[in-house]
């Protein structure tokens, strides 16, 4: 079901919400910190931009095996991943840089995981951020008919399986961007006069879509089949496996923020109510994985500490490690889910054991 409007409640008697945010902002202030990012974030940003150039120069440039090729295809997928949550990622939340051109440059970087910023802003900034987990308005939780993410989602057969072949299905999401996804949102989000900020010109965005992907494909694939003489075959699989890394890595890590036992999908009433405050709804819909672990939050942008970025999104991913105890105390303080999984391990069985639950027959589950 989809609402023409979904509304929060803006019924905070205990001010939760002012309490937090007063909070965080004086862990800022007291530190002498913007909540952008600084040099850790900005040579991280270069990292990450190496591991996804260098290895494509290495191929371009240097003879080697095949087995190495295709290795360092993956490589790729892991920096274009890496770009994405690390530099993309924080850049369109306005979290990236205090400076706003730097800001559209670096949120720019999408183009090269064959993105688009009108969409993904619209998608992600708008519709997930506000709408998270409700079905029928955040778009991340609807994999059509073939995955089930909600109970609200409507089951067939197939579904039994999914806990199965979910998994070979999640790195498709990039090539999907890549062929047809971005035509279909542009297409609806234009027509429902969709924008995060001033509505742009229709003609504009899809004049910068239909350009910027003739560059996409000409560069990834036409160059090098044309002016590298490289295979037409070698050169589509070498492809393919780039975005396959990528788009495994980017959904698991969605999916272990939203869809596990600990969150909730809350549906508005008749009238399109949500019981809770927008603050208060993340905290039902949102969960941290791994948020010790030093490794995974710096690779993942931190999107391993998800109940931070929900609540405060335009602060930068490297300060949620800080503000994660402020926060957590905080919602405990008011009586709130604070919903993490210790372990990326833990998070990942649980996450498969809800595929499973959601792809049981709902007479039989109930």
């Amino acid at each position: 079901m989809s609402y023409k409007q979904v509304n929060f409640s803006r019924s905070d008697s205990t001010k939760f919400f002012k309490t937090l945010n007063k909070r965080v902002n004086q862990y800022f202030k007291e530190n002498n910190i913007v909540k952008t990012g600084n040099w850790k974030l900005y040579i991280k940003a270069i990292v990450m931009f190496s591991l996804f150039f260098v290895p494509l120069i290495l191929i371009l440039t240097v003879a080697m095996p095949q087995w190495a090729l295709l290795l360092l295809t993956v490589v790729i997928g892991f920096g274009m991943a890496g770009v994405g949550m690390n530099v993309m990622h924080d850049s369109n939340h306005d979290a990236f840089s205090s400076k706003k051109w730097v800001n559209k440059l670096m949120g720019s970087s999408i183009y090269i995981l064959a993105g688009n910023v009108y969409n993904w802003k619209v998608q992600h900034n708008v519709l997930h951020h506000t709408f998270t987990n409700i079905q029928g308005q955040d778009e991340d939780i609807d994999a059509g008919r073939i995955i089930r993410f909600s109970k609200h989602s409507k089951w067939i057969n197939v579904h039994k399986f999914q806990k199965i072949y979910s998994f070979f299905l999640y790195g498709l999401l990039t090539i999907n961007w890549a062929i047809t996804t971005d035509f279909k949102q542009m297409n609806s989000y234009l027509k429902r006069n969709l924008s995060y900020g001033k509505f742009p010109n229709p003609t504009t965005e899809w004049t910068k879509l239909i350009i910027s992907k003739v560059i996409y494909y000409a560069f990834w694939i036409v160059l090098p089949i044309l002016v590298l003489d490289i295979a037409w075959w070698k050169v589509l699989i070498g492809f393919f496996v780039m975005h396959y890394t990528a788009g495994i890595i980017l959904s698991v890590v969605f999916q272990l923020a939203h869809v596990v036992p600990k969150t909730k999908m809350p549906l508005p009433d008749e009238n399109g109510n949500m019981k809770h405050t927008w603050a208060m709804h993340q905290f039902y819909t949102t969960s941290n994985f791994a948020p010790t672990n030093k490794f995974i939050s710096w690779y993942t942008g931190g999107l391993n500490h998800q109940v931070e970025h929900h609540v405060f999104p335009h602060i930068s991913h490297i300060h949620y490690g800080k503000i994660a105890k402020i926060v957590k105390e905080t919602a405990l303080e008011f009586d709130l889910p604070y919903n993490e999984y210790k372990t990326t391990r833990k998070a990942i069985l649980e996450h498969f054991r809800q595929l499973k639950s959601l792809g049981d027959e709902p007479t039989l589950a109930a």
